[in-house]
């Protein structure tokens, strides 16, 4: 099963470092999807709202030989 986390902050940018940092992974290791996009508001008070991310672990050759081997060892 992935592993994932959903991270908000003030930027898209912030949120998936926040983001990398729990999982302990790189961009290259991830897959990024921007749920929300942040937005300043009024004055960038009154009305602003954060940036959302989820980034997701890709899964690696031998999760896939696993998941592989199993649901044919099934049968």
């Amino acid at each position: 099963m992935p592993q994932f986390v959903e991270k908000s902050a003030k930027t898209v940018k912030e949120a998936v470092d926040l983001a990398l940092a729990e999982l302990n992974a790189t961009e290259d290791n991830v897959e990024i999807e921007v749920l929300e996009e942040g937005t300043k508001g009024i004055f960038g008070l009154i009305g602003s709202k954060l940036a959302r991310v989820k980034v997701t672990l890709k899964e690696t050759g031998g999760e896939k030989a696993k998941k592989f081997y199993w649901i044919y060892s099934v049968k």
